[in-house]
């Protein structure tokens, strides 16, 4: 499959343009264009039209979503459990004291087809991920760098990013990406 090539060396590859990544995010930040939400969406939007993430779901298999409030109640319910027994049961506070998960692979993704077992009430951040749609992206920057390192997708709409609005060198006009 082509996707586990890919997987095979993603982490290795984003960490080579980390660097990179963020020095270019950090000269975007000191004169945002007006057109980068717009720009991001239409990435977004190109990529995830050719992106088939259930053949890949290393998101859920390497990673946490955080769980809101929202997210616990609206679970829990679906369960037909008490808010706390589905902490107890699913749920620690990390470092940064966020409710996510108490191991990976995700509990709820169902490793046979990758789909997740509780889609229609999943969190709110794995409905939104890997946010690179999202308004005002420029203040999720370090995020995207990290998402770069787990889904292919992001790492590919960030390096078609940086030619869709060069930074550097001789030329500042916006290329088309392909």
């Amino acid at each position: 499959m082509e996707i586990d090539k890919r997987l095979l060396t993603l982490a290795k590859d984003a960490k080579e343009v980390e660097k990179e990544t963020r020095k270019y995010f950090q000269r975007l930040k000191r004169r945002v264009p007006k057109t980068l939400d717009i720009t991001m969406r239409d990435l977004h939007e190109e990529e995830f039209a050719k992106t088939d993430c259930l053949s890949c779901a290393n998101c859920c298999k390497t990673s946490s979503p955080i769980f809101t409030e929202k997210d616990i109640q609206r679970i829990s319910k679906h369960f037909k459990m008490k808010e706390i027994q589905f902490m107890d049961q699913f749920l620690e506070r990390d470092s940064d004291d966020f409710y996510v998960l108490q191991s990976v692979p995700c509990h709820f993704l169902d490793e046979v087809d990758n789909s997740c077992t509780i889609y229609d009430v999943r969190p709110k951040a794995c409905s939104e991920y890997p946010h690179t749609n999202r308004k005002k992206f420029i203040q999720i920057t370090d995020l995207t760098v990290k998402n770069a390192e787990i889904c292919p997708a992001t790492f590919s709409i960030i390096e078609k990013l940086k030619k869709a609005i060069p930074l550097g060198g001789k030329s500042s006009k916006e290329t088309k990406f392909k």
